[in-house]
């Protein structure tokens, strides 16, 4: 009889834990406090964003990563931002891309990705292996040769969401010219 009544009890709690469990996050909204995260550079250096928004504004990039292939629209996009390194530097803001995929050979696609990028100093670059972030975040495109929904937030100080951009497509990335002239209306560091 005891042994059924904690069967019952049990099942019951399950019942309500596991759709919980089971329900994806929702992307950070203008306004919601950005979660935080802890990510290796290519250098096994560990970068936190609490850290990161305690001493200036973050622009976050989530590209898409390793989908099987290197993603050419996250080259392109990667290039417009490299090319606009110093603007970013004048505004007082951190940039950090973040590159997810699945763990294995994960570095290895994430040091290929950045070939022939001259990649500035101020920038971060982080993996994502099995999408830790990407899921606390909500942007996982979970489809075959999919990772992630591409994304930018700005950041302020705080962590708070300032604003937020997800393509459910390749295309209609973010460009940096968009985000150094939102930078520049916004509230200071």
């Amino acid at each position: 009889m005891k042994i059924a009544k904690l069967y019952s009890i049990g099942s019951a709690l399950l019942a309500c834990v596991v759709p919980l469990a089971l329900q994806a996050a929702a992307p950070p909204k203008v306004g919601d406090k950005a979660p935080d995260f802890a990510l290796k550079t290519l250098d096994n250096r560990t970068i936190r964003l609490t850290d990161l928004t305690a001493r200036s504004r973050v622009v976050l990039i989530v590209l898409r990563g390793w989908p099987g292939y290197q993603c050419p629209i996250c080259t392109r996009q990667v290039q417009d931002y490299i090319a606009s390194s110093t603007g970013f530097a004048e505004a007082k803001a951190h940039v950090v891309m973040v590159y997810p995929g699945p763990a294995d050979n994960l570095e290895a696609h994430a040091k290929e990705f950045l070939e022939n990028k001259q990649w500035p100093k101020e920038f971060l670059y982080v993996t994502d292996p099995d999408y830790t972030m990407v899921n606390a975040y909500g942007l996982r495109w979970d489809a075959p040769k999919e990772t992630a929904y591409p994304a930018t937030f700005v950041l302020d100080s705080q962590g708070s969401v300032l604003s937020a951009k997800i393509s459910h497509s390749h295309g209609d990335r973010t460009k940096a010219s968009d985000i150094l002239e939102e930078l520049k209306r916004l509230p200071g560091p």
